[in-house]
């Protein structure tokens, strides 16, 4: 059953679940209902559709590729005082407290550096010059903007970029919005980041598998999760390949230079998505010491 031009809603043949699939923030999307019934009441089917429109809703309010989006609006008005919603200026809060838990190396003005670095799932053969690089780091730093909620002062020269945060938290609502509107057990699933209303209605866990970063095609191990979320950081689908050394995403915007020595994959398993995207994200940041860090917060996780 189609419902839009992006997206599909399907009963499985077996296993009693529905299934819709869309494209959102780059990433393929699925939400997935655990019901049994070959036909979906009319209630549950918007329902299903609304969760879709959320996160089309978050993509293009914060979407850095969008001139139209409230984020591009925020960086275009450098230099005075602006006010933000109070979602724009929920998301701010965040990444300030990311940023100070982080001890600096989570921060959302290190958008700029995609302008010199281009990652992508080929291996890309391009590298920055170090001068590059250099010019660019007077223009990062959390601590360079001023942020009295609910006004912004965003220096000239930088931007903010929710790429670190905006997936995990539009998995929570989705969740939230769903939770609200169906009985049934859900589990939205975006790229890879999500979360699980409750288990599935026989009473076992929602079965998920790791990737394994040699070959996305098999897994690396299989979680069972009755409730609560995953989110997984890594180098599996975005890197440079140059002179025979993978540079993954994450970037250091102490240095501008990609993290060394971080896991190829991590995933943590947290009581929302959000938190355990920041989690998953701070322990790559910390490179080599990512399996100690992850030891040190008492999550479970997973490192490949």
């Amino acid at each position: 059953m189609s419902i839009s031009r992006k997206c599909d809603l399907v009963r499985e043949p077996e296993g009693g679940l529905w299934r819709l699939r869309f494209r959102a923030m780059g990433s393929p999307c699925e939400i997935l209902l655990d019901e049994p019934a070959a036909e979906l009441p009319e209630t549950v089917f918007r329902a299903l559709l609304a969760g879709q429109q959320e996160a089309e809703r978050i993509e293009q309010k914060y979407s850095r590729y969008r001139p139209d989006s409230v984020l591009s609006r925020i960086n275009a008005t450098t230099e005075q005082w602006q006010q933000v919603d109070p979602e724009t200026a929920h998301l701010l809060d965040f990444a300030g407290q990311c940023h100070d838990l982080s001890e600096g190396l989570f921060d959302v003005t290190a958008g700029v550096l995609r302008a010199i670095w281009k990652f992508g799932s080929d291996g890309q053969t391009h590298m920055p010059e170090p001068s590059e690089v250099a010019a660019l780091l007077p223009r990062l730093g959390w601590q360079q903007v001023e942020w009295a909620p609910p006004r912004l002062w965003l220096p000239a020269g930088m931007a903010l970029d929710f790429g670190g945060i905006g997936k995990e938290y539009a998995v929570d609502r989705v969740l939230a919005h769903l939770q609200a509107q169906v009985p049934q057990p859900c589990l939205v699933n975006f790229g890879g980041d999500l979360r699980a209303s409750a288990g599935r209605v026989d009473g076992k866990p929602w079965l998920l598998g790791i990737e394994q970063p040699e070959d996305v095609r098999r897994a690396a191990g299989v979680i069972g999760l009755h409730q609560g979320a995953l989110a997984t950081s890594g180098d599996t689908r975005r890197y440079v390949d140059y002179q025979g050394q993978r540079y993954g995403h994450i970037l250091n915007p102490k240095t501008g230079w990609p993290v060394v020595g971080a896991p190829r994959s991590v995933t943590v398993a947290a009581p929302t998505c959000t938190e355990a995207g920041m989690i998953a994200t701070f322990a790559m940041l910390q490179g080599s010491n990512a399996e100690a860090f992850l030891q040190a917060q008492g999550v479970r996780h997973w490192v490949c």
